[in-house]
């Protein structure tokens, strides 16, 4: 719907609010200070509505401004993303940007395979979700459980994946320039 339809439907919209409210022009005049024959004309669709005109009717009929105008109702917050699979790994993308800071949800399903570190550049910050994450990040070869969280940078040979125990969910930042995380675990505490 183009903004002059939506601009149309406002004209009825603003008689049938007041009509159904039992005001008259003179009454609503009196109580937003806009003249019998501006609200007239608004009403007929002869004038075009604008927000000093819209926002005090909107107060004296005590109703959103989005109920005046027909705002279309807002759009789902969620974040839809395909899976992505790659090496039988899944991959949800939570952000949509390109470039920056990437954010996934990760599913590695139970395996057993060799880790073969690799580098790039970049910064990375893993946090397990469920199950239990292997990292090989240089010399160490660690085990993460779910709620623990590493950072590294990706220039240091590096590897995660399944402990063989189990499939892992987790969550990857990834920083392609070397970005870091900023994570604050709790807000400093006020002596």
């Amino acid at each position: 719907m183009s903004t002059d339809d939506v601009l149309a439907d406002v004209g009825p919209r603003l008689r049938r609010i007041r009509k159904e409210r039992e005001v008259t022009l003179a009454a609503l005049s009196e109580a937003t200070g806009i003249s019998v024959s501006t609200l007239s004309r608004l009403e007929s669709g002869l004038r075009k509505p604008s927000l000093e005109l819209l926002l005090p009717i909107a107060q004296a009929h005590q109703v959103a401004l989005d109920e005046l105008v027909g705002a279309p109702p807002v759009g789902d917050p969620r974040v839809r993303s395909k899976p992505i699979v790659r090496g039988g790994r899944t991959h949800w993308p939570l952000t949509r940007q390109p470039g920056g800071l990437q954010a996934f949800k990760v599913l590695e399903p139970q395996r057993s395979e060799e880790p073969d570190p690799r580098t790039h550049e970049g910064y990375e910050w893993l946090y397990v979700l469920s199950g239990r994450l292997r990292l090989v990040l240089g010399e160490h070869d660690v085990v993460l459980s779910a709620g623990e969280a590493a950072e590294f940078d990706t220039r240091v040979p590096h590897w995660f994946g399944s402990t063989g125990e189990g499939p892992v969910e987790f969550l990857s930042l990834f920083g392609p320039q070397g970005e870091r995380m900023h994570v604050r675990a709790r807000p400093a505490t006020r002596k």
